[in-house]
């Protein structure tokens, strides 16, 4: 009886996606965004310069950049001059990820409660999720990175998601992409699906189930735990 209720208060009762990567694939236009961004003001920068700060929402991403090159960076301009770039590269272009409408039917038809829980600017998850018609009806609460103090790889930002759709961390099911995200899944006390639509599946080896996409998510990663 014991085990019974072990098994049932680790049941999956709730997902927490996180966005790039897993919802859409937006990376290519940040990135170009973030180069002209640059471009503008002097710098010449490249696409591997981003890849470290992958995951860890724009003030990291643009600002690591500047960092590694020891170059001016006014956060609040600077990233809003890249959002106007960014913006303009992605309106009509962004589609869904292969079975994101499939995987998310199927939470929804087994009950769980859904949040979007991404590291990126409130500005940018609003863009991506119109652009690939997910709009917040779909869930039941959408967090980004500018509610929280500390983005990934704390796990302060699946923390609260879990919070807002009611449920502890360790009832929800991370779908992820990043080894930043990642990381911060297994922190929050959450199990985490890893998606390897950014990273090889070397770097993501502490998630507990992987798939290429959500379209070859594995049946159990909804189940029991």
């Amino acid at each position: 009886m014991n085990q019974k209720l072990i098994n049932f208060d680790r049941m999956i009762k709730g997902v927490l996606f996180d966005m790039d990567g897993v919802l859409v694939d937006s990376e290519e236009y940040i990135c170009r965004a973030g180069i002209e961004m640059f471009r503008e003001k002097g710098l010449a920068v490249e696409a591997a310069d981003f890849r470290p700060f992958t995951g860890m929402g724009e003030n990291r991403y643009l600002g690591g950049v500047a960092e590694k090159y020891g170059f001016p960076f006014d956060v609040d301009r600077d990233k809003a001059r890249t959002y106007a770039i960014y913006r303009g590269l992605v309106r009509g272009r962004l589609e869904a990820l292969p079975g994101v409408f499939g995987f998310i039917g199927r939470c929804r038809d087994l009950g769980l409660r859904l949040a979007v829980a991404s590291s990126a600017d409130e500005v940018k998850v609003r863009i991506n999720l119109r652009e690939i018609g997910l709009d917040g009806a779909l869930y039941d609460a959408v967090v980004h990175g500018q509610m929280v103090e500390r983005r990934k790889p704390f796990p302060d930002i699946f923390i609260q998601a879990a919070t807002l759709i009611g449920l502890t961390p360790a009832q929800c099911l991370v779908v992820e992409d990043a080894v930043s995200g990642v990381a911060a899944a297994k922190a929050a006390g959450c199990r985490c699906l890893a998606l390897t639509t950014s990273f090889a599946r070397e770097h993501l080896a502490a998630a507990d189930w992987l798939a290429r996409d959500l379209s070859e998510a594995p049946e159990e990663c909804l189940g029991w735990g």
